[in-house]
């Protein structure tokens, strides 16, 4: 783990998001093949909730997304990722560690980003439609992933009888 915490509120945020990422990489390293791919909630009509592949693929996608919601608003022509499956537990690892790095990245290309907004009219527009600055997106982006651990723990818990 980096420490950030010489830089401010930018050094909290990553800080803060890389320590969620630590706590979910725990978590599912104790995941086993059949568990990572069984759908565990069957009454769900989120496709992104059925499973924890499915779980673990949306927290990807998404955190890439936050990060470009913010590029976007500096100007930059950036498309958001597909949402890809992956068919394994290190796969996933190595699939979030990469979305964060690009989450480290923006700050390293943006190092005088303004993080506080209060106009909302220059906030930026969600496809969910709430509207952010770039600190509560990205304290968005680790509640995110705190919400979606303790979803893989539940369903850990139903996989395992518990």
């Amino acid at each position: 783990m980096k420490i950030y915490r010489d830089n401010g509120a930018i050094g909290a945020i990553l800080d803060e998001y890389e320590k969620a990422i630590l706590e979910l990489q725990t978590l599912i390293a104790t995941i086993n093949p059949s568990e990572l791919t069984t759908i565990v909630d069957t009454e769900t009509t989120d496709l992104d909730c059925q499973s924890i592949q499915t779980v673990l693929s949306h927290v990807v996608h998404s955190g890439y997304g936050y990060a470009i919601y913010i590029r976007k608003s500096k100007g930059e022509n950036i498309d958001f990722p597909d949402k890809v499956l992956l068919p394994t537990i290190k796969a996933y690892q190595t699939a979030i560690n990469t979305m964060f790095k690009a989450n480290e990245q923006l700050f390293v290309d943006y190092p005088n980003l303004k993080i506080e907004e209060h106009d909302n009219a220059k906030k930026m527009l969600t496809n969910w439609g709430q509207r952010f600055d770039a600190e509560q997106i990205l304290e968005h982006a680790i509640v995110h992933i705190l919400r979606h651990r303790r979803q893989i723990e539940r369903f850990l818990l139903k996989l395992r009888g518990k």
